[in-house]
């Protein structure tokens, strides 16, 4: 047992001596609810936790080949701390930068450049805006306003009280736990929300708002509603209330749950949609499109409902697609093909009043079933 002991031992100060030295290393006096200013033009990662001092405490970490050529300027100025770095000399081409490891009143600004790494902030409450030329956003602890953008990298927003927008022009965007109105927005990734929180009494602004250039949308729970659209990409919402208006140029599109008015469209996959609640409450309508695919409402019984179906079937595809309902709906067919959309097609025509006809329930596809059921 004592043999086993000493190995241990001597490694211990072999492990602490190996820890990573700054380069640089800086502690500030400051106070709650001034700014940190970053401006890395070598580029570098930053990381930034809110701390219970009231101090801005510094180090900084030359990386990569050129790193040894890399200069960090740090001054204190009326408005808080400034930090910035740049190369010496006028070689272009260089390979390196600075990664910073920041330590900031809990409450304090926090504005960032960096021409490339990942950004960490966690622990803080203020405005933090900026942006990273490549890497990822994780965020996480947060209180206040964010505008951040990463021109490639993911971003993920975890239990935090805030407002505002984050963006990546390359990657996929989690928001989870997270308690503000808060756009997120993503030119070619996932984007996913889970256990979203919008602030209660605003007029604007309740609703989930997702955007994307190519990805999926995956909403947990929209109780204000939702407007959602990708360029190619599933959309899937969970639960929603109010409304949900959801558009993608390719993929399927499924609303397991809603408590409110529906329009969904895509240009090629199919559409579920199931309308939940009082029938009677509230705006009801439903406008379902797709351009390739299946379409499948399930509504309450007492649903009053205007139903206006089209459904498209295209030469060579005659008794391959139908329309079925359970509520009563008159079919036609048209007698012509028609010839101005492209391949020559015909049109199923199915019409029907349900207790009223009160909310207008509008159903188009080209090559696909359209099946409305009764809840």
């Amino acid at each position: 047992m004592k043999r086993l002991v000493l190995p241990v031992l001597m490694l211990f100060p072999f492990l602490l001596s190996a820890a990573p030295q700054a380069d640089y290393e800086k502690e500030f006096v400051t106070t709650q609810g001034k700014k940190l200013d970053i401006d890395l033009k070598t580029g570098g990662g930053i990381s930034i936790a809110g701390w219970d001092k009231e101090a801005v405490a510094v180090k900084g970490f030359r990386e990569g080949r050129d790193g040894k050529e890399a200069i960090l300027e740090m001054e204190e100025n009326s408005s808080g701390v400034s930090l910035m770095s740049h190369y010496s000399g006028s070689r272009r081409n260089r390979s390196g930068g600075i990664r910073l490891e920041i330590n900031v009143p809990r409450r304090y600004d926090v504005h960032l450049e960096t021409m490339g790494g990942g950004v960490s902030i966690e622990n803080v409450e203020g405005r933090m805006a900026g942006k990273t030329m490549g890497g990822a956003l994780m965020l996480s602890g947060l209180k206040g306003n964010l505008d951040l953008l990463t021109m490639g990298g993911e971003v993920t927003l975890k239990n935090s009280d805030v407002d505002g927008n984050v963006k990546t022009m390359g990657g996929e965007v989690l928001m989870e736990d997270v308690t503000g109105d808060v756009k997120p927005s993503s030119m070619g990734g996932n984007v996913r929300q889970k256990n979203i929180t919008r602030r209660s009494g605003e007029v604007r602004g309740r609703e989930v708002n997702i955007s994307t250039m190519g990805g999926e949308i995956n909403v947990d729970d929209a109780p204000q509603g939702a407007i959602l659209s990708t360029m190619g990409g599933a959309i899937h919402v969970h639960s929603a209330g109010r409304f949900v208006k959801a558009k993608t140029m390719g993929g399927p599109v499924t609303l397991d749950a809603v408590d409110g008015w529906i329009d969904a469209s895509t240009m090629g996959g199919h559409v579920e949609a199931t309308m939940t609640g009082d029938p009677s409450e509230g705006k009801r309508s439903v406008a379902l499109t797709s351009m390739a695919g299946d379409i499948t409402l399930s509504v309450p019984a007492r649903l009053s409902m205007d139903i206006d179906i089209e459904l498209a079937y295209t030469e060579g595809h005659e008794g391959e697609y139908t329309i079925k309902s359970d509520f009563p709906v008159k079919q036609e067919v048209s007698p012509e093909w028609e010839r101005d959309n492209g391949s020559p097609r015909k049109i199923i025509h199915g019409t029907g009043n349900v207790a009223g006809g009160s909310n207008r329930v509008t159903i188009k596809t080209v090559n696909g079933n359209v099946t409305i059921r009764k809840m």
